[in-house]
């Protein structure tokens, strides 16, 4: 067998042009949606991350600044910056790129960012109001994998999905996502880690399969239920380039659908952050998206 691809650059141009196109009703009206990235240090991977969103922000006519501070900055002085973003009217998006220098504290920084702001979706208040299925911005990635999901025809209703790796960024927040009773969910999701015992037996189980453990090809085709659809959310840099959480080149063989990596869910992050930024502006301009 050979699986589909879930082509998430197709995917997400699909998104981007539903997104220009509010961008543009937005701009009939004299607002241009606005986007700051605060980037502390210079990781050169942040860096690539931070430069791809600025160039999907001027393919859809959203402007973005990028704050840019030396590794060594205090707390005091990120937190000064952040609030200066959440004051600028014409700033509607924030985020701060991770991971931050180990001497700032994560939370806190996501904190400081007025929820209203926060199109990364991680404030807790934005969280909290995921679980509780109120207005709010989804956090990014998780947003993205449902929706390269919903737009490849993947079934979620009655699904079994198990999800390897439940970080705060990705695993969590989807968990609860596919779980809810939405388009985007009625799922029924077992979520595990690389310390589950017996893994495989809980991965052979999933219609769709998640790997977001962060561990370079965990997952080889062993562990595939014939016929699944598998979403790889990890990205590693190797001498031979760049691979996932899943072996590919064998899982591919097994599975009915695959997302790739690179090309899979890393341009649909980018879009739903864009999602988020263009809902931002709505909001603020609106009281509604």
């Amino acid at each position: 067998m050979t699986a589909r691809i879930l082509d998430g650059k197709a995917t997400s141009a699909q998104v981007r042009s539903e997104v220009a196109e509010r961008v543009r009703a937005l701009s009939d009206k004299g607002i241009i949606p606005g986007l700051a990235a605060v980037l502390v240090g210079d990781d050169p991977a942040s860096r690539i991350y931070v430069g791809q969103k600025h160039k999907a922000c001027a393919d859809v006519g959203i402007r973005s600044e990028q704050v840019d501070l030396p590794a060594y900055v205090t707390e005091h002085e990120l937190l000064a910056t952040i609030r200066r973003l959440n004051r600028d009217p014409e700033i509607h998006g924030i985020i701060v790129q991770l991971p931050l220098p180990d001497h700032l504290p994560e939370l806190d920084i996501q904190r400081a960012i007025l929820p209203e702001k926060d199109v990364d979706g991680l404030h807790p208040w934005n969280i909290g109001m995921m679980v509780r299925r109120g207005p709010c911005f989804l956090p990014a990635t998780p947003y993205g994998i449902v929706e390269l999901l919903l737009r490849s025809a993947v079934p979620l209703e009655g699904a079994e999905v198990t999800i390897v790796g439940y970080g705060e960024l990705v695993g969590a927040p989807l968990s609860v996502m596919l779980t809810q009773n939405s388009v985007r969910g009625n799922a029924t999701v077992t979520s595990t880690h690389i310390r589950t015992r017996d893994l495989r037996a809980h991965t052979l189980r999933a219609d769709i399969l998640v790997a977001a453990a962060g561990v370079p090809q965990l997952i080889g085709a062993e562990m595939v239920q014939p016929g699944a659809t598998v979403v790889d959310v990890g990205v590693h840099r190797t001498d031979h380039g760049l691979v996932g959480d899943v072996r590919f080149d064998e899982v591919s063989e097994v599975a009915g659908a695959i997302s790739p990596v690179p090309g899979g869910v890393g341009p649909m992050t980018v879009a739903m952050l864009l999602v988020n930024t263009v809902q931002a502006a709505e909001v603020q301009a609106y009281g509604r998206p």
